[in-house]
């Protein structure tokens, strides 16, 4: 008989990439003959990795004992990141010596569980530091672009793009050469929100896939149904809803091998079209979509986006207490406060299954009892302020929403500044003051949120800080003019390339301190090329337009000596409940009804009456007495001659 340890490494000297089941046999054979062959028990673990036997390759190795436990930190790892136990494989991986974490390999695999664990912007550093070190290998360049670009997109959709440099926030023409990079940046594209561009990226990806050579039918088939699936969303966003359907049916989603894909394909697929369906017919289709393992994860905005999908369906079904439930559980269980988008959509929820979809006023009062029980929730917030704002009460919202940020500033606990300051919620206080015409409080709130937001290194608001800016600039006190070149200042040193930001730059310190905005002139275009065929004198022929600014309702009362004038009530018409327009009134309609032609009285003794007082009765005969003594004349009615005066009765015979 062979010896088996042997009759592996033959084996393996004449092995193709097709043989991990022969391989995994003759390990198994050459461990039974020697339990303590590592080399034998290692093969049999990259086998079992090989074929996808996760589990069995992390039993294995479990088997193997300390030594070979430390031999396959790297198999381990990868097993473990496979099978979804991320916390695991990063602590495997920080297990390993120092020559270990330095390998190529090691690297690849700690960036892509940072990119699984949602740690994107370690995932980003990891690749950018793989792309510039030496001793690539074949190919690998390619891979690092691939990914990094998936991690920029990753990077955008949770709200974290301004860790991204300024050329990888960029599409580039090299992003159209290959069908995975084309598909990467299409993706960027859609979470910054530019679904032209993702569209045209997407149809790249679609060509040069169908035109790859390096893949067979199969695999393309495999590869094109996620390309298929992002751009029936993205013709759905851009209203090409007839072609987002017919594309949409296009697409066998119990063909897509990627578990998450599948389930995210069979959700756009319920969700298009979905106005005006039975809402329990589509709570069966979602229902019935494929269910996620272990091991296959959605991401969390992903989840969260299914998750509202299912609650609106609830909602439409009336399922309100379960949601309330439910809900008010995942807020509980959130910290509190919290600047989070998902917890404050829980919150409109939340509020939505508890007044029973109702609105305004009616809505209102159920909701502000719970808003006590839970003052820190920013969607119940949001919601009542939004319910003020529709019944012409801005006043009201403004007053909650300053009392709730006066209670964070007043806390001293870390992290409530950054709810304070949240870019949404400084927003909606803007929104509030500009209602009631009140430039002044808006400045200084904006001052204040630029303040804070200047001396955050790493997650400072570009877009707030871009619009304090610009509305500081535009103030004529100096002191916030000097807060608005501050401003300016920072987003310059993060970024020269910013126009926006070094034009601010210059009109802030323009007159007070030239030297300082003077390297920065020639970036702008000059004033002669921007006002080049402008006719000035037209423009001031034609004046100067102005629009028309709200001018705040004061509460003061009015002073004595101007007393308000009365405005007149104007009485509104009325009409009789028969009136015909354009057919004549009855011209009798203002005599009593006894008084009219058309009166018919009801009644013997009412046809009597009549018949004594109108036309057609009984004439009764008067006479004139003349009085004596010449004191006049009356009018006396003359008896009638009633002939045979009383009837005699009858007597019997």
């Amino acid at each position: 008989m062979a010896n088996p340890a042997a009759a592996l490494t033959s084996l393996l000297r004449s092995s193709s990439i097709q043989d991990h089941d022969e391989i995994l046999k003759a390990a198994n054979a050459a461990i039974k003959a020697s339990k303590h062959d590592i080399h034998a028990q290692r093969t049999r673990v990259v086998a079992l990795l090989k074929l996808d036997r996760f589990d069995d390759a992390l039993r294995a190795i479990a088997e193997g004992g300390d030594s070979l436990e430390t031999q396959c930190l790297f198999e381990k790892s990868y097993a473990l990141y496979k099978s979804g136990r991320l916390e695991d494989a990063e602590k495997t991986l920080e297990a390993a010596s120092g020559s270990s974490k330095s390998s190529r390999a090691f690297r690849h695999l700690a960036a892509q569980v940072a990119y699984r664990a949602e740690k994107f912007s370690d995932a980003a550093s990891a690749y950018r530091r793989l792309s510039q070190a030496p001793g690539s290998l074949p190919g690998e360049e390619n891979d690092l672009k691939i990914n990094l670009l998936a991690t920029s997109a990753q990077l955008e959709w949770n709200g974290q793009g301004h860790l991204l440099r300024e050329e990888e926030r960029q599409s580039s023409r090299d992003h159209l050469e290959a069908f995975e990079t084309a598909y990467n940046a299409a993706c960027t594209c859609i979470a910054r929100g530019d679904f032209t561009r993702a569209s045209v990226f997407l149809k790249r990806a679609q060509d040069l896939c169908e035109a790859s050579e390096d893949l067979t039918a199969d695999e393309k088939k495999a590869e094109l149904l996620p390309i298929m699936v992002q751009h029936a969303y993205v013709l759905t966003n851009l209203g090409k809803e007839a072609e987002a359907a017919a594309l949409q049916k296009s697409i066998a989603a119990s063909e897509i091998p990627e578990a998450p894909t599948r389930v995210i394909a069979q959700n756009n697929q319920v969700a298009i079209g979905v106005a005006g369906r039975n809402p329990f017919l589509t709570q069966r289709l979602l229902e019935s979509a494929a269910k996620l393992s272990s091991s296959d994860k959605l991401f969390a905005y992903q989840a969260s986006v299914l998750r509202s999908n299912r609650y609106a369906l609830d909602l439409q079904a009336q399922k309100f207490d379960g949601i309330e439930s439910s809900t008010s559980k995942l807020i509980l269980q959130s910290p509190s406060p919290t600047a989070s988008v998902e917890v404050a959509g829980l919150g409109v929820i939340n509020a939505a299954a508890h007044t029973h979809m109702r609105s305004g006023a009616e809505a209102l009062k159920q909701i502000l009892p719970l808003l006590e029980r839970r003052p820190t929730d920013i969607g119940l917030l949001l919601t009542v302020i939004q319910l003020y704002v529709q019944l012409q009460n801005p006043g009201r919202a403004l007053s909650l929403l300053e009392a709730f940020l006066k209670r964070l500033e007043a806390a001293a606990t870390p992290g409530y500044e950054d709810v304070r300051f949240a870019p949404g919620l400084v927003a909606v206080a803007v929104a509030l003051y500009r209602l009631q015409g009140r430039l002044n409080s808006i400045r200084a709130e904006l001052a204040k949120a630029s303040s804070y937001w200047r001396v955050k290194s790493k997650d400072s608001a570009s877009s707030l800080l871009r619009e304090a800016g610009m509305e500081l600039l535009r103030s004529s006190n100096r002191e916030d003019i000097a807060s608005a070149g501050e401003t300016f200042k920072n987003l310059v040193a993060k970024s020269d390339k910013d126009m926006m930001a070094v034009a601010g730059f210059v009109a802030s310190f323009a007159s007070d301190h030239y030297p300082r905005i003077e390297p920065y002139l020639e970036s702008l275009t000059p004033v002669e090329k921007l006002t080049a065929g402008t006719n000035v004198q037209d423009l001031v022929n034609a004046g100067v337009a102005s629009v028309p600014t709200a001018a705040p309702r004061s509460k003061k009362r009015p002073v004595d000596g101007e007393p308000e004038k009365a405005t007149k009530r104007r009485r509104k018409i009325r009409l009789p409940k028969n009136y015909e327009e354009g057919k004549q009134p009855d011209p009798e309609r203002w005599l009593p009804l006894r008084d009219r032609s058309t009166y018919r009285p009801k009644g013997k003794k009412g046809r009597k009456r009549a018949q004594e007082i109108t036309q057609g009765g009984v004439v009764r005969e008067e006479e004139t007495l003349e009085l004596v003594g010449g004191a006049g004349a009356v009018k006396v009615e003359k008896a009638s001659n009633v002939q045979g005066g009383k009837k005699k009765k009858k007597g019997k015979k």
